[in-house]
């Protein structure tokens, strides 16, 4: 091997050198990208989880607000059977009254 073919084969060591640079400076890149997306898929996924825990907590508020008008017509129907029976019995008991009255005289 002269002089001639050992410095042949540096510059070609040299150029496969700097391409390897090049594309190890490239991977780098690369690695910082995928990193950034990494991170911005975690925190999404954190976001979307807190919004999941508010909207079942938005739920649960929006079931009671529909019951409640439920529980307020169920409250109602038994005020007035409640009412309608007190009066009922109020009717009964002075007749029963006035009846016994009447037999007494």
């Amino acid at each position: 091997m002269n002089e001639t073919d050992i410095a042949v084969k540096l510059e070609n060591h040299d150029q496969q050198i700097k391409s390897l640079k090049h594309r190890m400076e490239e991977q780098e890149e690369q690695s910082k990208t995928i990193q950034e997306l990494v991170l911005s898929v975690k925190e999404l996924a954190l976001n979307m989880q807190t919004m999941i825990e508010v909207q079942g907590k938005q739920g649960d508020r929006l079931a009671k607000l529909e019951a409640a008008p439920a529980e307020q017509w169920s409250s109602m129907k038994r005020t007035i059977f409640n009412t309608m029976v007190g009066a009922m019995a109020g009717a009964l008991a002075t007749g029963l009254i006035y009846i016994m009255a009447q037999y007494i005289k």
